[in-house]
């Protein structure tokens, strides 16, 4: 607090992106973890602003309206507000910019953050992801592969790996040994990839600092495959013009297309993409044992492995897999998430959204399976702001060494129970344990036209368009509805026995009327083999259902977005509009052109 010169500012505006004269009038608060909006209307609506999640604070010039500040989120996400006062601007600048930029990690959210458990809740939710469970289910300790703990008390570094010191003639005895006792350890085939990740040109650069990589002619039955990642800087560099590209307030097509094309991103995750498909094949298809490295192996190498085992493994595409996968390869192997992600006040060079492109991946690979992922994009975005926010101690700290030292799982808040009680949030309607895509091996297709601009994560700016529902969501809605729909044709049902059994005319009558009533059955969740089944039902007919199902009309917003899916009837997709039937309950208004009316009309 001592860092909060003022902490309330009244007459505040937020001031809307697309629509500039469209504001809000309110009162600005600042605590010690949160900014906080309130708007001046009777409904009191909060906005609030974890600092944790301040990229940036910016204040444009004084203007006779007042002083505005444009606050940027690592979620990107941006507020923008016009203060009336200078001075109170110049405080709440200089409040944000440092309580948005700790200097030591017992400054962070999540030291502070008390979801009101207790000691033994919180050391079991630690406890709700096992990796010695995970690697017993691959099968590990075997004849072939055995846990040690020779590495306890972290004296030794042990990596995924980093590039090898060869230089440019120089040799090690010691990791051309441990590259043929991992070829030796896969009894199926008698060669073995050493992936490097980086282009060649960075990977040759590195020999004239006495690194470089693997000399084919010193490693027996190895083959070296340089995949083409680019380093943390230019990845940094390439987000922020897609940064850019969002925030144009009404870009033209053209605009956005070059901006896109210019920043090179979508090459970046075709890049990574790439790595992850050639090691799945060479594992599923060729049965080769694959070595990862990059330049440190905390980076590139981590991409590239989860990429990989996300399209060889189903579990991993499950919303279990994903937190297992997340403590494995991302965690436990030492990827710096306090330097890559601004955790604390430091180089700005070490920042790169290496976990950025990894939950892009598995985006765009949900685009191409939507039947195969458990989550929905709902579960990627939460993911990604954690990753960010510091509010629970999975993500802090560059290494395990520095977890255990500052205690973490003692002082600290552990996240995936949380999401997994919360699942029904994150869950895949379309997801089947049953489909085809569900089993085996993914092989995606990575021409350019494949990939798409991730909108979800990148669009979040757009503070103005009304929420709609997602095509997940509105299957949801309709899965429920389903559901009902049989309970209701199973209480008929048994209705209608009661009623035979009476062998009256009365109960004949009846039995006729409850027959008409049930004669054409619902389709379940298991014979529902496409997006459009879900909406071939007897629901199409006028006639009126005997029930009435907790589902309300909400009125399409004035200034819809073209582009959202919700807002149209895209068959192609085999996604139908079901906005009519929001299960938002806050919003009662009826649209005189809906189904709703038609059916009441008639």
């Amino acid at each position: 607090m001592e860092h909060i010169t003022t902490p309330k500012v009244e007459n505040v505006r937020m001031i809307d992106r697309l629509t500039p004269r469209k504001s809000t009038v309110g009162t600005l608060y600042l605590s010690s973890t949160h900014t906080i909006f309130v708007e001046n209307s009777e409904a009191r609506k909060e906005t609030w602003v974890l600092h944790s999640l301040v990229y940036n604070v910016e204040r444009l010039p004084t203007n006779p309206s007042g002083s505005p500040l444009i606050i940027r989120c690592k979620n990107f996400l941006v507020y923008r507000l016009l203060i009336p006062q200078e001075k109170d601007c110049l405080d709440v600048l200089a409040s944000l910019t440092r309580l948005s930029r700790p200097e030591r990690y017992g400054e962070l959210f999540c030291f502070s953050f008390n979801p009101n458990l207790d000691k033994e809740l919180r050391e079991k939710a630690w406890g709700f992801i096992d990796l010695k469970a995970e690697f017993n289910r691959m099968g590990i300790p075997s004849n072939l592969w055995h846990v040690t703990a020779a590495n306890h008390e972290y004296r030794a570094s042990i990596c995924r790996s980093s590039q090898p010191l060869s230089g440019f003639s120089a040799r090690s005895s010691d990791d051309e040994q441990m590259l043929q006792a991992i070829m030796k350890s896969n009894p199926v085939s008698e060669l073995m990839y050493v992936v490097d990740t980086r282009p060649k040109l960075n990977a040759m650069a590195n020999r004239a600092a006495g690194k470089g990589y693997e000399n084919e002619d010193h490693y027996t039955n190895t083959k070296l495959q340089f995949i083409g990642i680019e380093n943390i800087h230019v990845m940094r560099n390439s987000q922020q013009k897609l940064i850019d590209v969002g925030e144009l307030a009404a870009p033209s097509m053209s605009d956005f297309l070059w901006g896109l094309e210019n920043s090179g991103w979508l090459k970046h995750i075709k890049a990574v993409l790439d790595a992850g498909i050639f090691i799945a094949k060479a594992v599923a298809e060729d049965g080769v044992s694959v070595l990862v490295h990059c330049s440190d192996g905390w980076d590139r190498t981590a991409q590239a492995c989860s990429v990989a085992s996300v399209l060889l493994d189903p579990y991993y595409r499950t919303i279990k897999g994903l937190m297992v996968l997340f403590e494995k390869d991302w965690v436990s192997f030492g990827h710096k998430f306090s330097h890559r992600y601004a955790h604390l006040d430091g180089d700005p060079k070490e920042v790169s959204p290496v976990m950025d492109q990894f939950l892009e991946c598995v985006w765009q690979l949900m685009q191409q399976f939507p039947c195969a992922f458990e989550f929905n994009e709902r579960f990627l975005i939460q993911l990604h702001t954690h990753i960010y926010s510091c509010q629970y101690g999975n993500f802090i700290g560059n290494c395990q060494k520095e977890r255990r030292d500052l205690r973490l799982q003692e002082r600290t808040h552990s996240l995936w129970p949380h999401l997994w009680e919360n699942r029904a949030e994150y869950t895949n309607p379309l997801y089947r344990t049953d489909h085809s895509q569900t089993q085996g091996v993914l092989k995606p297709l990575t021409t350019a036209y494949c990939f798409k601009f991730w909108k979800g994560m990148y669009g979040r700016a757009e503070k103005s368009v009304a929420s709609h529902q997602s095509p997940a969501d509105c299957l949801n809605v309709v899965r429920e509805e389903s559901q009902q729909l049989e309970e209701e044709l199973s209480t008929h049902q048994e209705r209608l026995a009661q009623l035979k059994e009476k062998k009256t005319s009365g109960g004949r009558k009846k039995t006729n009327k409850l027959s008409e009533r049930v004669r054409r059955p619902i389709p379940t969740e298991s014979k529902l083999s496409s997006p459009l089944d879900y909406f071939t039902t007897t629901r199409s007919e006028k006639h009126t259902p005997s029930f009435t199902l907790p589902l309300e009309l909400a009125a399409p917003p004035k200034n819809g977005d073209p582009d959202d899916l919700s807002t149209c009837s895209d068959f192609e997709s085999g996604v139908a509009d079901l906005s009519s039937h929001s299960s938002s309950a806050g919003d009662d208004a009826k649209d005189p052109d809906s189904d709703e009316a038609v059916k009441t009309n008639a």
